[in-house]
């Protein structure tokens, strides 16, 4: 079992890249946001999931040890896999948060992959998660107002709608400037940015 790899990473496509330790390439899926935040040519250390089959072998790496436990724990979970798995792990950690603070699936079902039932199954296997490990969402902070304009749910479904996935939705609302103060003015500016 592969633990953890340290090694010179090359990006390939998105969540997708090797990381070259001693002359040996590993392809490696990591969350998107973490690939975005990866340098070519950079030395890295990923923690290590490898996930076994009769007809794969594949490893999936996270920067911290905590983002491969909560990847552990969501791949438990009755009908989310690793791509699923993959996914939730590249969501801020504050929407899942609030997804369970406001017993509200449908922040969920805008996830890649997550239907209408299956955000309903999956936020209650989520309050149970984190009833069992408190901190496996990390440090959430419970007043996020600051911030809460970044994941505005209706600039999110909007942007949803339109075929952009949650991750590139996320990362241009969060970019967005302070003033942005609308919903409407919020999609038009995140649309401007993708």
């Amino acid at each position: 079992m592969i633990a953890h790899l340290r090694g010179i990473v090359h990006r390939l496509h998105p969540t997708e890249v090797t990381v070259d330790v001693g002359g040996v390439g590993y392809r490696v899926t990591v969350p998107v946001d973490t690939w975005e935040t990866m340098e070519e040519a950079s030395t890295v250390l990923l923690w290590i999931y490898s996930y076994i089959r009769e007809d794969r072998f594949d490893l999936y790496g996270f920067p911290t040890l905590a983002g491969k436990t909560l990847f552990e724990k969501l791949i438990e979970i009755p009908g989310v896999g690793p791509k699923m798995g993959i996914e939730l792990s590249a969501v801020p950690k504050r929407i899942l948060q609030e997804a369970i603070d406001a017993n509200d699936p449908a922040s969920l079902s805008e996830i890649k992959g997550v239907g209408k039932k299956t955000a309903e199954k999956l936020l209650l296997e989520l309050k149970s998660l984190v009833e069992k490990y408190p901190t496996i969402l990390g440090e959430v902070s419970k007043d996020s107002t600051s911030k809460r304009h970044e994941f505005d749910k209706d600039a999110v479904a909007a942007l949803a709608n339109l075929g952009y996935d949650s991750q590139t939705i996320m990362r241009a609302l969060k970019e967005l400037p302070k003033e942005v103060a609308s919903t409407e003015e919020r999609v038009a500016a995140a649309l401007r940015n993708l």
